[in-house]
């Protein structure tokens, strides 16, 4: 199991036009075939308690500036996997993410199948608003690469 970190390879206009932060992470896994729905359940369904840790202490964190702790909107009732809601899917592609007032975020999970191996992409697109939506990325940024990563090695725990 070998997780790299790769270019992104999306229609960033597509999924987040404006975007300005981009990364991606691959994993390759042994086994029977995965989705994009089975690799995103898989990654977002159940966290390590050291993930669940960070989010909690980002959420007590992030309050005060009104930032949403959730994707979940009484509004806006779609589908969630873990605490982001689903904007778009197919098969190969799940796309997840909400808009807040200081950033924007995509997460597009991709899954491909060869023989029995299958490859899992995960990719994060970010668009900031103001100084608070940069600041917070520059926070995150080396967080999120360990948590990505985390994730991923979750699908392949699972398979």
């Amino acid at each position: 199991m070998i997780i790299s970190e790769i270019t992104p390879d999306v229609d960033r206009n597509k999924w987040l036009a404006g975007a300005d932060f981009a990364d991606a992470f691959r994993i390759t896994i042994d086994g029977p075939a995965v989705d994009a729905r089975t690799a995103a359940e898989r990654m977002l369904g159940h966290a390590p308690w050291w993930m669940t840790a960070l989010l909690t202490l980002r959420n007590l964190l992030v309050r005060p500036f009104g930032l949403k702790t959730s994707g979940a909107d009484a509004r806006d009732p779609r589908p969630l996997i873990g605490v982001f809601p689903i904007i778009d899917e197919t098969p190969p592609r799940i796309v997840l993410g909400f808009d807040d007032k200081h950033l924007d975020f995509r997460v597009l999970v991709d899954a491909s199948s060869h023989g029995r191996t299958s490859q899992v992409t995960a990719t994060t697109l970010v668009q900031t608003h103001n100084a608070l939506g940069r600041v917070y990325l520059t926070v995150i940024t080396p967080f999120h690469r360990l948590v990505v990563k985390a994730m991923l090695r979750q699908i392949a725990a699972a398979a």
